[in-house]
C-alpha cells in the first residue's frame, strides 16, 4: 500500500494527514508527516553543499570537497587532488619529513592565463562589466598568448586591450580613458596593443559613435531624460550633417550635451561634463563652437527651451 497520496500530480501530502506540512530530512533523505511521523517520500536530494568538517580542521578557510568549474581555456583540468596539511606519525618518515606532496602540475601558459584572466575580471569588476564581456576578453586573452602574436607585451596592456575590444565588440564600448582607470597600464599603450590585436587576429570592430556613449555620460551627470534625448538628437543631427568631421564621437556627445544643458534649466559646466566624458574642455569648446552656428537645426523641434538660442555661450 502506497505511503502518500498525490493531489494535482505534483503535491506530496500524508495520506492520515493530508493537511499536515511535511518536514523534509536531508541527512535521510526523507519526507516526514510532522502529525504522524510517516515517511511519504525516500528520494529527497540534498541541495546543501557537499563539504564535510572534521573537529581538527577548524581553521580550514574553505571546507569545500569539490573544485571549481572547469575552464576549456586551460589546457589542463581542474579535477585535481590536494593533499592537505601532515598530520599524525604515519604521515612523516624516520627522519620527520612529510610523505605525501602535492604535486606542482600546472603549466607556466595555464599560470600565465589564469593570472591574466584575474586581471580581466578585476578590471571588469571596477566598471560593472556583465560576464559576457569578461568571457570575450579572456577568449580574445587565449587568442593572443596561443599564437605569440604580441611577444614582448605586457600581459597587463594585452589584457586591458582585450578588455576594450570586448567591450566594443558587446556593443557597450567604453573608452581608452576608462579603461585606463581601471588599469596599471597608460592609454598609449593600450591603443598600441589595441591596434596589433586586431591585425594578429584578423578581427575587427564596429566604429563607436556618440549615442554608445550618451546615456551613460547624461546618467552620470544626473541629467533628466529630455536633455539626454535632445542631446542624442543634437550629435545624431551634427553627424548626419557633416559638421563635425573628423571630431572624435566621444568630444562630439561631451558637446552635444554642453548645448543641451546650456539650453536647458539643469546647466552644467565644460569642467564637469568633461571630467565625466574623459575629455578636455579647450576638446569640448572646439566641437561645440562647430555646432552653435547650426544650432537651430541641431535641437529636436519639441524641446522646450529655458535659455533661447540667441541666449546660448558663444564659447
Amino acid at each position: 500500500m502506497s505511503n502518500f497520496k498525490r493531489f494535482d500530480m505534483d503535491k506530496v501530502t500524508c495520506q492520515h494527514h493530508p493537511d499536515a506540512p511535511l518536514v523534509e530530512d536531508y541527512h535521510a533523505g526523507d519526507t516526514i508527516c510532522s502529525e504522524c511521523g510517516l515517511v511519504v517520500g525516500d528520494r529527497v536530494i540534498d541541495v546543501g553543499s557537499e563539504w564535510r568538517t572534521f573537529s581538527n580542521d577548524k581553521t580550514t578557510e574553505d571546507p569545500s570537497r569539490v573544485g571549481g568549474p572547469e575552464n576549456p581555456l586551460l589546457s589542463g583540468s581542474d579535477l585535481s587532488t590536494i593533499i592537505g596539511p601532515a598530520r599524525g606519525g604515519a604521515s612523516f618518515d624516520e627522519f620527520g619529513m612529510s610523505k605525501y606532496h602535492n604535486r606542482k602540475t600546472m603549466s607556466s601558459s595555464d599560470r600565465t592565463l589564469i593570472n591574466a584572466f584575474k586581471e580581466i575580471g578585476s578590471m571588469a569588476d571596477r566598471i560593472n562589466l556583465p560576464k559576457s564581456i569578461v568571457d570575450r576578453a579572456n577568449f580574445l586573452f587565449k587568442q593572443v598568448h596561443d599564437g605569440r602574436n604580441l611577444k614582448g607585451r605586457s600581459n597587463d596592456a594585452i589584457a586591458s586591450a582585450c578588455l576594450y575590444i570586448a567591450c566594443r565588440q558587446e556593443g557597450v564600448p567604453r573608452t581608452f580613458k576608462e579603461i585606463c582607470a581601471v588599469s596599471k597600464i597608460s592609454k598609449k599603450e593600450i591603443g598600441r596593443c589595441f591596434k596589433l590585436i586586431l591585425k594578429a587576429l584578423e578581427t575587427n570592430v564596429d566604429l563607436i559613435k556618440s549615442g554608445d556613449f550618451m546615456s551613460r555620460f547624461c546618467s552620470n551627470l544626473g541629467m533628466s531624460n529630455a536633455v539626454q534625448r535632445a542631446a542624442t538628437h543634437i550629435a545624431r543631427k551634427a553627424a548626419e550633417m557633416d559638421i563635425v568631421a573628423g571630431k572624435s564621437p566621444i568630444s562630439v556627445a561631451a558637446a552635444a550635451i554642453y548645448m543641451a544643458s546650456q539650453a536647458s534649466e539643469d546647466k552644467k559646466n565644460q569642467k564637469e561634463i568633461g571630467d565625466i566624458a574623459g575629455v578636455a574642455e579647450a576638446t569640448i569648446r572646439m566641437s561645440y563652437k562647430l555646432m552653435l552656428p547650426f544650432a537651430a537645426t541641431l535641437f529636436p523641434a519639441d524641446f522646450k527651451f529655458a535659455t533661447p538660442l540667441d541666449q546660448l555661450p558663444t564659447s
